[in-house]
C-alpha cells in the first residue's frame, strides 16, 4: 500500500460528554448522518469505555443488516447496508501486533471507497489507509466505578473533515 500523499492535519476537534451507554448509542446514530462512503473511523478508549456501544448506534443509522457486536474475535465484520446507503465495516484490532502489514491482510483498502470503516484499537495500525480520517477518543473515570460517564473527544484530520461543522453531534 502506497504512503499518504500529504502529511494529515487535525481539521476540527469536538468534546462531547456522553453520560449513559443509551447517549453513546445516540451519538453514533448522529455520527451516522455525517458520514459518507470511504470515511475511516478510528475509535480509542479503554476496555468497556463505549466503542462497539458507538458502532452499535452507528449501525442503526446507516441502517446496515446484522446486529452489531464487538469483533474482537473474527477481527473483522462487514455489515450490509438494507437500502442504498454504505456497508459499514466494523474491525477491532486489538489482538493485532504488527502495523499495516496484517491490516493489509484484511484488504479494508479495498472496502474502503464504498463503506464506512470503523477500527477499534487501531492506533498506529490504520492511519495509513486515509489521509482523511475521523478520530474519536473515548475517555471514562477508570478503577472500581459504577461512573457511566464518558467524554468523547471528536478529531477530523484531512481535507474531508476541514469544513465539516461537527456541532451537529453534540447533545
Amino acid at each position: 500500500m502506497e504512503a499518504p500523499h500529504s502529511p494529515a492535519v487535525p481539521a476540527t476537534t469536538l468534546k462531547i460528554a456522553v453520560t449513559s451507554p443509551e447517549q453513546m448509542g445516540e451519538l453514533g446514530r448522529r455520527l451516522a448522518k455525517v458520514l459518507r462512503p470511504g470515511d475511516l473511523v478510528m475509535l480509542t478508549g479503554e476496555l468497556g469505555a463505549g466503542k462497539t456501544t458507538l458502532t452499535r448506534g452507528l449501525g442503526e443509522g446507516l441502517g446496515v443488516r446484522g446486529a452489531v457486536t464487538s469483533p474482537t474475535f473474527v477481527i473483522a465484520r462487514v455489515h450490509p447496508p438494507l437500502g442504498d446507503g454504505p456497508a459499514l465495516v466494523h474491525v477491532d484490532a486489538y489482538r493485532l501486533g504488527g502495523g499495516l502489514d496484517e491490516m493489509e491482510d484484511l484488504d479494508l483498502d479495498v472496502s474502503l471507497p464504498d463503506s464506512v470503516v470503523v477500527v477499534e484499537w487501531g492506533d498506529g495500525k490504520v492511519e495509513d489507509l486515509s489521509d482523511d480520517r475521523l478520530h474519536l477518543v473515548i475517555h471514562r473515570a477508570v478503577g472500581d466505578t459504577a461512573d457511566e460517564g464518558r467524554e468523547v473527544t471528536l478529531r477530523g484530520i484531512g481535507a474531508r473533515w476541514q469544513d465539516a461543522d461537527l456541532s451537529v453531534l453534540a447533545v
